[in-house]
């Protein structure tokens, strides 16, 4: 092993200055492009499978999110715990042919109901300052139990919004993340509720 390091040693103190400045140059560049490609694949990674940004497209989640909202997502806490009631999440499945942003209203093994333009989960009016408009069943038979492997979403623009109404229950595997940060518009900026 010394034996190398010396020739190595040797080699280099034989070159002439350019060309121990083009070796340098050559080094320093190799140096760099790894670098480089590291930080794609962690960029990409985490961008695939921890946190990402994403828009809002639609207006079925106004008044609490508009078309053109920028939002921080979070894709990693459903991987350790389940859903809960009041997430608004990123939902991309077959279900829909379009990648969704909704609010859980249900988890497994809820009952959800509606009267008065109100939801009921479990038999108690649910307390909902976020909604806008009132909500109705639009088909769906009531009570309806959620099933196991699935969350019951709703948008907040309840009278403008494709949702568990109509899709039925989201599967868990489908629900790709947890919107958590709103980054765009700034005078909105800060965390989801």
């Amino acid at each position: 092993m010394l034996h190398n390091n010396n020739n190595q040693k040797e080699e280099e103190t034989s070159l002439s200055p350019v060309q121990k400045k083009k070796k340098n140059w050559v080094r320093e560049l190799r140096e760099w492009t790894v670098s480089f490609a590291i930080a794609i694949v962690v960029a990409l990674l985490v961008q695939n499978y921890a946190f990402a940004q994403t828009e809002v497209h639609n207006v079925s989640m106004q008044s609490t999110l508009f078309e053109g909202n920028r939002l921080i997502e979070d894709k990693l806490s459903y991987r350790f715990g389940a859903p809960s009631r009041g997430d608004i999440v990123i939902i991309n499945g077959p279900e829909s042919e379009l990648r969704l942003i909704k609010r859980i209203i249900g988890v497994a093994g809820d009952e959800i109901d509606m009267a008065d333009g109100r939801v009921k989960v479990n038999g108690q009016f649910i307390d909902e300052p976020y909604a806008k408009g009132q909500t109705f069943p639009r088909g769906l038979e009531l009570p309806y139990t959620v099933p196991e492997g699935t969350v019951f979403v709703m948008g907040d623009n309840r009278e403008n919004s494709q949702d568990s109404r109509d899709l039925g229950p989201i599967a868990l595997s489908s629900v790709e993340g947890r919107a958590i940060f709103r980054l765009w518009p700034l005078n909105k900026f800060g965390s989801l509720n």
